[in-house]
């Protein structure tokens, strides 16, 4: 299987006038394809082939006087921008036809001078001779490692993010690292309070990031709003909210790999409760709650982590009532108030947390119970036999009743 290895680069003066010139190379490159490309559209013709936009955007643009500079850097990560286009729109109409799963995938965009900028260069624009990283056209890039590569890569990206830092990352061919079989599976509920439940009782708290330095983010928000677009004080102040935006990211990041790492490395198999999260950013009192969060970014560090060492991942119907059956006799209470932290069952009397009872039906749903003779099936109750047991919820130190 594949993976990324990113490290942090620290290129000199030079090197850095080196890279803002193919940065804009493979901008300038993308933009005018992409331009083209619309332009055939909407006069009716068909999008051209990859081979014709490398022709005509590369090697005749090189003789334009207005393209000359394109001579300049190496070809390698500009006939790789094409690439990324071609597959961009690939992307964009199979999703259209529905060949492709997942939410709608919109066409591809221009790409912007102060945004994320990148370029890959494959093997034969690259050679790695111990601690140092030659780019062709660039020269030798000194490389912090943090950790060994497990093998040779097959391409290289250099990548500037909005606030500055510079990046290389490398694409590897490793082994899957099969960890030793365990018998333990998890159920884990997400949540805003607390991001994650164990179905054992055990709670996660996230460091939410956004909601710790909100304040500050909005001072530089409307510091930036006051300076005119294009101004040195606007780029000084887009770099100060730029990089506290970087270090949200990463805060937030960290925090979801060493908790994955660690809930993977503890448990064979793990069941998830399949989340709409795109539909919950909706609600504009949560949005920001949740996104600070980081639920679908979770996921997907599972996902990729299980494939990696060897585990089981499952992931039930978001309609799914986690939160109002019984874990322990499959009793369904019904609808509860988000300000219902506990309640009580009205079958069996017991009184649940509503976190850890919810991540211990998404376990038994995926099907993980604690023994054979568990829960059983969901039985229904009686009016009769439900009206004979006391219905109570609670909600901090308030009891109140399921029925009024």
């Amino acid at each position: 299987m594949k993976a990324r290895y990113r490290y942090r680069i620290y290129p000199t003066v030079g090197q850095q006038m080196a890279l803002a010139r193919l940065f804009g190379c493979v901008r300038v490159v993308w933009n005018d394809a992409l331009a083209f490309c619309i332009a055939q559209y909407q006069g009716g013709k068909k999008k051209p082939k990859n081979a014709e936009l490398q022709k005509q955007f590369i090697t005749q643009a090189k003789r334009i006087i207005e393209r000359t500079f394109l001579s300049q850097v190496s070809c390698v990560p500009l006939q790789q921008s094409l690439n990324d286009l071609e597959q961009a729109y690939q992307n964009f109409f199979k999703s259209c036809k529905g060949q492709r799963k997942g939410k709608p995938v919109k066409p591809p965009r221009f790409k912007k001078r102060h945004a994320k900028q990148s370029a890959r260069f494959t093997q034969r624009g690259f050679s790695l001779k111990g601690d140092c990283l030659k780019l062709a056209k660039i020269g030798k890039l000194k490389i912090a490692w943090s950790r060994p590569l497990p093998a040779e890569p097959t391409s290289v990206t250099i990548i500037k993010d909005a606030a500055g830092r510079y990046f290389v990352s490398f694409v590897v061919e490793i082994v899957s690292e099969v960890l030793p079989n365990t018998e333990k599976s998890v159920g884990i509920d997400l949540g805003i309070s607390t991001f994650a439940t164990l179905d054992n009782g055990q709670k996660i708290d996230a460091p939410k990031p956004l909601k710790k330095r909100i304040n500050r983010l909005r001072r530089l928000s409307k510091n930036l709003s006051r300076k005119t677009r294009g101004s040195k004080r606007y780029e000084r102040a887009r770099k100060r909210k730029a990089k506290l935006q970087a270090k949200l990211k990463d805060t937030r990041t960290d925090f979801l790999h060493k908790l994955s790492t660690q809930i993977i490395r503890e448990n064979q198999t793990i069941v998830l409760e399949d989340l709409n999260v795109a539909g919950m950013v909706k609600n504009r009192k949560l949005s920001k709650a949740i996104s600070d969060l980081g639920w679908r970014q979770f996921r997907t560090y599972l996902e990729g982590k299980v494939q990696k060492y060897g585990r089981e991942f499952r992931v039930i119907s978001r309609w799914e009532p986690t939160s109002q059956t019984c874990s322990e006799c499959g009793f369904r209470g019904g609808k509860l108030d988000l300000s219902i932290r506990e309640w009580t069952c009205l079958n069996c009397g017991i009184t649940h947390d509503r976190d850890v009872n919810a991540a211990k039906n998404i376990k038994l749903a995926g099907g993980h119970s604690e023994s054979l003779n568990g829960r059983g099936g969901r039985r229904k109750t009686s009016a009769k036999g439900a009206a004979a047991r006391e219905a109570s919820t609670h909600r901090e130190y308030v009891q109140l009743s399921l029925f009024g």
